[in-house]
């Protein structure tokens, strides 16, 4: 029986109502201490150091069209569970390539309020439950009856001054988030950001895949575009690195405190300067083998980690998903439609020739991501327990959850302990899902912390100390970020 006829029998309307003590423990005494350690950090700014937000629309500002534009059509979250259920994309306003969606945006929010029960269980449906209730105030639950009361009050809300981008980063107290570029990107939005006087609050990050990935079928177009961008020979090894060094300079200057990585895996490698050059021409021209190609993205990954050690800029990594892995999806709708899979991952030896050669420098920070985490206990801990330029991001993409968040605190803690985190950050496309996500790591650090208490672990002084520490003090420390009224001082200088 598909999910739409299923839904006939659901159309009765219930209650909307976030209980406050959601996610903290049942053990009575354990919830107690979670709601006590959870408020003195529930309003607390939110720092968004690495996202995927469109920096277009916080330099122009401009209202959100409809509550389809805003909270369906760009979720791949959203997608990937309606159509492996059948529902197809089309239905849901997402149109192929080089084509115009002819779906009434109302319908296609109808077809999402039909299928809602789909998300039941799902960290999306925490997130989108809360955008409903706390954002737009919504009292009754989604679904096939209520679907044109959802669509019209927050088709409503956008079109009022208080649901403008940068007003909603007002809202929510956002001190700090940054979008994601690709090397080429000649950053048009964040200059109008900068010259609004949003500098110091919204920033890019330097992801250089495009100009790293000789795999990729327009890497030799790439690389004549870098060289175009910056004045560079970049048909010359000497000339390809002497570009990516002014391209890191630019994001810099534009208030980029760190660069990103999302290679197929974590491999590293540390060539002789003239076996890495030798590689890069082969790579240039096309005469790179799969292989070749895998050991120069390895070699560049170690490049840019000595780039770091000059510039400052924090390193983020990862690794391991398997892109477009529906090729059918990919072909008709192109990337981000839900079709990225995880794979599992080795560490260790991977990340060997990287830190061989930079592991112990002082000023490198390097923040491992993984979608692999049968490595939390194995090899992920153990290393950032170890290297201090190692820190580890929080459960990332399909375990951004809350027992994603709890599996990773009690794999992770004991060798690494609390102090070689880096806090929390989204990692999201979604606007109005930040304050969804940063409440939801809160509370899940709460109830953590809440057990330790309750077993004697920790002390309650401690328990706070901690709370403050994963919530703000980590990740501005991870990230290498000064308080906002800092920041916003030297941006008015």
């Amino acid at each position: 029986m598909t999910g739409r006829t299923r839904t006939e029998s659901r159309m009765t309307s219930t209650q909307l109502k976030l209980n406050p003590d959601r996610f903290f423990p049942t053990e009575p005494k354990a919830r107690a201490l979670a709601r006590e350690l959870y408020q003195p950090v529930r309003d607390l700014p939110i720092i968004s150091p690495h996202g995927h937000t469109d920096p277009e629309w916080f330099a122009t500002n401009e209202r959100f069209s409809n509550a389809t534009d805003l909270l369906v059509k760009p979720d791949h979250y959203v997608l990937r569970m309606l159509y492996s259920q059948g529902i197809q994309l089309e239905e849901l306003g997402v149109a192929p390539r080089g084509e115009v969606s002819n779906v009434d945006s109302r319908d296609a929010w109808r077809v999402f309020a039909e299928n809602y029960y789909l998300f039941r269980g799902t960290p999306s449906r925490i997130w989108l439950d809360h955008v409903f209730g706390e954002v737009f105030g919504i009292e009754v639950a989604l679904n096939a009856e209520t679907s044109n009361h959802y669509y019209d009050t927050i088709t409503a809300a956008l079109r009022t001054e208080a649901y403008r981008p940068r007003a909603i980063l007002d809202r929510f107290n956002v001190e700090f988030l940054a979008t994601t570029e690709g090397a080429l990107d000649e950053l048009k939005h964040h200059e109008v950001i900068k010259a609004a006087g949003w500098g110091h609050r919204i920033v890019t990050t330097f992801r250089p895949d495009d100009a790293l990935d000789a795999e990729r079928p327009d890497f030799a177009q790439n690389l004549d575009t870098l060289g175009e961008l910056t004045g560079e020979n970049t048909g010359t090894w000497a000339g390809y690195l002497a570009a990516l060094r002014a391209r890191r300079a630019f994001f810099k200057s534009m208030g980029a405190t760190a660069t990103d990585h999302g290679h197929p895996t974590p491999s590293t490698a540390d060539l002789p300067q003239s076996d890495a050059e030798a590689l890069f021409d082969k790579c240039r021209t096309g005469k790179a083998s799969q292989s070749e190609c895998a050991t120069f993205r390895g070699h560049m990954l170690t490049e840019m980690a000595q780039m770091s050690l000059e510039d400052g800029l924090v390193m983020q990594l990862h690794p391991g998903s398997v892109r477009n892995h529906n090729p059918m999806l990919f072909d008709r709708f192109g990337p981000d439609k839900g079709a990225d899979i995880p794979r599992s991952v080795d560490y260790v030896g991977a990340l060997k020739p990287l830190l061989d050669a930079v592991g112990n420098e002082p000023g490198f920070t390097l923040i491992l991501f993984t979608l692999d985490e049968s490595t939390y206990a194995r090899e992920l801990a153990p290393l950032a327990g170890h290297y201090p330029c190692l820190k580890l991001g929080p459960p990332w993409w399909f375990h951004d959850s809350p027992e994603g968040m709890i599996r990773f605190r009690r794999q992770v803690t004991e060798t690494a302990g609390f102090y070689n985190t880096a806090g929390f950050n989204d990692d999201t496309r979604a606007l109005l899902s930040i304050p969804a996500r940063h409440d939801l790591a809160r509370r899940m650090d709460a109830r953590f912390l809440a057990e330790l208490v309750a077993e004697h672990r920790l002390s309650e002084t401690e328990a706070h100390e901690l709370m403050q520490d994963l919530t703000v003090n980590l990740v501005r420390k991870a990230y290498k970020l000064d308080s906002g009224s800092k920041r916003r001082a030297v941006a008015a200088e």
